[in-house]
């Protein structure tokens, strides 16, 4: 049997843990729901975090917009829709995804593609360059990215015979 947890008990467990790592309204809603704190008991948690700064969504968008375009080579689009996901507004999304350097993406899509590109089999260029394109689009990268970082390594558009 699960023993119960109070509510100071809650949001001093929330607060360790946005202290240990950014987190996100959702994420902390969740755990507070795991833990089974009320609704009201949530939001005063969650009120009181987000005053005490523990919780800032703007700090907590960027941190992840960083982290995914770093680590995991995912693209604008891509960490956009995780974000919208969690449920972070659309103002503060915007905003972040703006700030990724925009060099930075197109070398990365040109990195990402390269490697991509030796395990690509395909029965003539056309195909290879649509494999590639769907590749890039599926990690969240702009078309028109995609376009100039492929250019970038030669792959150029010819149309299938």
């Amino acid at each position: 049997m699960k023993k119960e947890i109070t509510e100071e008990q809650a949001l001093a467990r929330a607060a360790a843990l946005c202290s240990q790592s950014e987190q996100c309204t959702s994420k902390i809603r969740k755990k507070l729901e795991q833990w089974g704190i009320g609704d009201d008991a949530q939001e005063r948690i969650l009120e009181r975090l987000v005053e005490e700064r523990y919780i800032d969504e703007a700090r907590f968008a960027r941190a992840y917009a960083h982290d995914k375009f770093q680590y995991n080579h995912w693209g604008p689009v891509r960490i956009d829709m995780e974000l919208r996901k969690m449920g972070i507004a659309s103002s503060i999304r915007k905003t972040v995804v703006n700030e990724l350097p925009h060099q930075d993406q197109l070398d990365t899509l040109v990195a990402l593609l390269h490697a991509k590109a030796k395990s690509v089999k395909a029965r003539s260029e056309y195909e290879r360059r649509g494999k590639l394109i769907r590749f890039a689009l599926g990690r969240g990268f702009q078309m028109d990215n995609t376009l100039k970082a492929l250019s970038r390594l030669g792959i150029e558009d010819d149309e299938p015979s």
